[in-house]
């Protein structure tokens, strides 16, 4: 194990490894081992390959539901931020949920205080659709848009 911490670390910023985003890796770790479907559906690196560096996550929250509905979620570490990562990840992840047949409908949900993430939704057309609580996140506003 420690050579291959050793490896990642070589590779994956200090915020994807950090306490900053440990609970993800812990939330998807757990879920796929419950639900082994939903691998191919959830987070992947974001990586930059002119620097050879995982600079971000992005993917899917799980399998479409029986509504064929897909929640995504994006992250860039701060260092890296304000350089269309999340912009080019959207787009990625956007591209999936167009061409798989189960899909109907893309949601997103942004912190309030999250202006460059409302922002980047907003341009994308996702119309916003009420609020929910996240016990981790906090309040956060309900976007959707179709497939």
């Amino acid at each position: 194990m420690g050579e291959s911490a050793s490896l990642a670390s070589q590779y994956v910023s200090p915020y994807l490894a950090g306490p900053d985003c440990i609970g993800l890796w812990r939330m998807r770790s757990q879920q796929i081992e419950e639900r082994p479907s939903d691998a191919a559906w959830i987070t992947r690196l974001i990586v930059d390959p002119d620097i050879t560096v995982a600079v971000g996550a992005a993917g899917f929250h799980g399998a479409p539901d029986a509504a064929g509905m897909v929640e995504l979620g994006y992250r860039v570490d701060p260092a890296f931020r304000r350089r269309g990562y999340a912009r080019r990840s959207l787009e990625t992840v956007l591209a999936v949920a167009q061409r798989h047949p189960d899909v109907r409908t893309v949601r997103a949900t942004v912190s309030p205080d999250n202006a460059a993430s409302l922002a980047l939704i907003d341009s994308y057309g996702f119309v916003e659709n009420g609020e929910q609580w996240d016990d981790e996140d906090g309040r956060e506003i309900i976007f959707e848009t179709p497939a």
